[in-house]
C-alpha cells in the first residue's frame, strides 16, 4: 500500500473485517477453477463478496451462502464506449452479478472532462435495475487531489453507491489513506467508500476502514485476516 502506515484507530476482529471484503481475482490467467477455489475461501472466511471478471459468469454459488457477486466493467482501462460499458454491465446482472464495479474514462478525467466522465456513469447505473449496486473505480492514484474531488462528485452526481481507489492494475498505484479520506469527505453520506489496490496486511486494512472505507478489494483475504502479510506476486489487488 502506497502510504505512510499509521496506527489504526479502530479495533475489529478478523470475522468482522472480513465482512468489509470483496474477495478478488482479476488476474487474466484465472480459470475456472481458480474461481470455485475462490468461491469456497470467500465462504470459508465470511468474506462480503467475491469480485470477478465478467468472463466467469455465472457463479455457482452454494444455497444458502451469505456471499454477493461483484464484477468488474469496462476493467481495467476504463477505454470503453459508454454503451459497450453498459451492456457489458446489463449482461453481468442478468448472468448473477449482484453489484457492478466500472472503470471511469481516466483520460476523460485528466483533460477536465467530468461531464463526460458523469455521462459515461450515467450509462452504465441506468443499465443496472434495482437493487444492484454500483461502484466507481476513479484511478485514484493517476488523478490530482482536484480531479478526485471532481470524480466522486460526477460519481455521486450520476447515481453511484461507492466511490472506489483503483483498478490495483494501475502503474501509479493503488489505494492511500489519502484518497480514502478525501473520497469520503468529497462523498458524504451520498455513496460509500472502496479502498482497493495494496490492501494486503491487517493493519492496512483496519487503517482504510477508519479512513472511511466501508468496502475492500483484497485478493491475498486469507493471509490479511491472519494477520500476515502475502507472499509473492499479486495480482494487483
Amino acid at each position: 500500500m502506497t502510504t505512510t502506515r499509521s496506527t489504526p484507530t479502530i479495533s475489529l476482529d478478523a470475522a468482522s473485517v472480513a465482512r468489509f471484503i470483496d474477495h478478488t481475482l482479476l488476474k487474466p490467467e484465472a480459470t475456472a477453477g481458480d474461481v470455485t477455489a475462490l468461491i469456497a475461501e470467500a465462504i470459508e472466511l465470511g468474506a462480503y463478496s467475491v469480485c470477478v471478471s465478467p468472463s466467469m459468469l455465472p457463479l455457482r454459488i452454494p444455497a444458502g451462502a451469505e456471499l454477493k457477486v461483484a464484477v468488474v466493467c469496462g476493467f481495467p482501462s476504463g477505454d470503453h464506449h459508454s454503451a459497450i460499458k453498459g451492456a457489458e454491465a446489463a449482461l453481468a446482472i442478468e448472468q448473477g452479478a449482484d453489484e457492478i464495479d466500472m472503470v471511469i474514462d481516466i483520460g476523460a478525467a485528466k483533460a477536465g472532462r467530468f461531464a463526460d466522465v458523469q455521462a459515461d456513469i450515467a450509462a452504465v447505473r441506468a443499465s443496472i435495475p434495482a437493487p444492484g449496486v454500483l461502484k466507481v473505480i476513479i484511478e485514484s492514484a493517476a488523478l490530482t487531489d482536484a480531479e478526485i474531488v471532481a470524480a466522486c462528485q460526477a460519481a455521486v452526481d450520476a447515481g453511484a453507491d461507492f466511490v472506489k481507489t483503483s483498478t490495483g492494475f494501475h502503474p501509479a498505484g493503488g489505494a492511500t489513506l489519502h484518497a480514502v479520506r478525501l473520497m469520503k469527505q468529497t462523498v458524504g453520506d451520498r455513496a460509500q467508500v472502496k479502498a482497493s489496490g495494496g490492501v494486503r496486511s491487517f493493519d492496512d486494512a483496519l487503517a482504510m476502514i477508519a479512513a472511511g472505507a466501508t468496502r475492500l478489494g483484497v485478493s491475498g483475504s486469507a493471509a490479511l485476516l491472519a494477520g500476515a502479510t502475502p507472499v509473492g506476486p499479486a495480482d494487483g489487488y
